[in-house]
């Protein structure tokens, strides 16, 4: 799922959905209406936002409405927050690393 939910935040019209339904609901004709391109085109990326668990659709007589769904952008984010989490670890652990060679170095250096 993280995958899919990345491939689909990487075109710009969907994370301009993204932004539009972040606050609350919106039917696929009023997103529609905030793009120049064909209903059909903006029902594709709904799916595919729908398909990467980004959004929830609900189904009200014949309209869809369109809303974010939290927990997928929770999935993302502790996903993105692992690669953060390991890579402060390195950067600690090299600079560990770096200040025991300066200690080593200044020691050495006061024996000679």
């Amino acid at each position: 799922m993280i995958d899919k939910a990345i491939q689909a935040i990487t075109e710009p019209r969907r994370r301009d959905i993204l932004h539009l339904v972040r606050d609350g609901e919106l039917t696929s004709s009023a997103i529609a209406s905030h793009f120049d391109v064909s209903a059909p085109a903006i029902s594709q990326h709904l799916k595919v936002l729908e398909e990467a668990g980004l959004v929830v659709v609900r189904r009200a007589g014949t309209k869809r409405f369109y809303g974010i769904r939290r927990e997928g952008f929770a999935e993302l984010m502790q996903y993105m927050e692992s690669f953060w989490d390991d890579s402060l670890l390195r950067l600690k652990e090299a600079a560990e690393e770096e200040e025991r060679k300066q200690n080593d170095a200044n020691s050495k250096h006061r024996h000679d």
